[in-house]
């Protein structure tokens, strides 16, 4: 199972860096996406990160704000979010797949833990 955490409530503007940790598995041996549902509406990929060579996805609206990475050491996946707005806020989710590319479904993600709530507000 994965395990999100680093949520918290920030004002616009602010940032946060979102964690998650693998146990019982090696995330070397997969691509790791963060995905996030606000309330009453479905699961956004946001963005994934691939095992082999790090390279990486952003679904518009975050990419240049948000910032996808590994530590290999730590079996751990980050998410460095800036300039967060009010609509940024959501439950934020972590989970493996085979591949990170730019048309995967959230449907073809595995390995999904407990989120971790971001709130953003003033």
């Amino acid at each position: 199972q994965l395990q999100a955490s680093g949520g918290g409530l920030v004002q616009p503007g602010g940032s946060l860096r979102l964690s998650c940790k693998a146990s019982g598995f090696g995330l070397d041996y997969f691509a790791v996406g963060w995905f996030r549902q606000a309330p009453g509406k479905g699961r956004d990929r946001l963005s994934c990160i691939n095992n082999i060579d790090d390279s990486t996805w952003y679904v518009d609206s975050v990419k240049g704000r948000f910032t996808i990475s590994r530590d290999k050491a730590k079996n751990t996946v980050f998410l460095q979010m800036d300039d967060l707005k009010p609509e940024d806020t959501a439950v934020y989710y972590c989970a493996t797949a085979l591949v990170c590319d730019s048309y995967s479904a959230v449907t073809e993600y595995e390995n999904w833990g407990q989120g971790t709530q971001v709130t953003v507000s003033s």
